[in-house]
């Protein structure tokens, strides 16, 4: 099988859950496929989910408790984690054990200053070509775009967090 690269960007609801739907068509199949998360560590229902299809499903999570906003920044241990994560993907990519390798909040880590532009699109280079490889996240760089071969923009319209609806447990979480 040929595997492309896809990015699931924009400031709409769905990126990760697009790619989580991916996986999991893929575990139909009995392919296997890593989430690198780079920015998500607090409990979620995707976590264990997927530890319900494992090993066809895993998450590795780089992220740590907390948001990084844009007052704050990113800090050292922030760019540390992210760059361990950037080191698995490369790993996963090229072990010839994942049908799918997900980068999931790739796009905002570059955007946030955690990992180099440049890492990302030297990842690119290395891809086996059978293998798939998923950025998500909003602020996705032209770079990623052009070198995409699929591009979803999740666009939101309306969402109920506009009128103060917090995440909801097996929604949003």
């Amino acid at each position: 099988m040929t595997g492309y690269v896809q990015v699931y960007t924009g400031n709409g609801k769905g990126k990760t859950t697009a790619a989580l739907g991916l996986a999991l068509r893929a575990a139909g199949h009995g392919m296997k496929t890593l989430f690198v998360q780079f920015l998500k560590a607090r409990p979620s229902g995707e976590v264990e989910a997927a530890k319900k299809l494992a090993p066809l499903v895993q998450i590795e999570r780089f992220g740590r408790e907390g948001f990084i906003t844009i007052q704050d920044g990113p800090d050292d241990e922030d760019r540390a984690r992210a760059r361990a994560g950037l080191a698995r993907a490369r790993d996963a990519l090229l072990s010839g054990e994942y049908a799918i390798v997900v980068l999931d909040e790739i796009n905002t880590a570059v955007h946030f200053g955690l990992v180099p532009e440049s890492e990302v699109l030297d990842l690119l280079a290395l891809r086996p070509p059978e293998v798939e490889l998923v950025l998500t996240g909003r602020y996705a760089p032209a770079s990623f775009i052009e070198r995409a071969d699929l591009v979803t923009e999740m666009t939101g319209t309306k969402h109920y967090f506009d009128q103060g609806v917090r995440a909801r447990e097996g929604i949003e979480k």
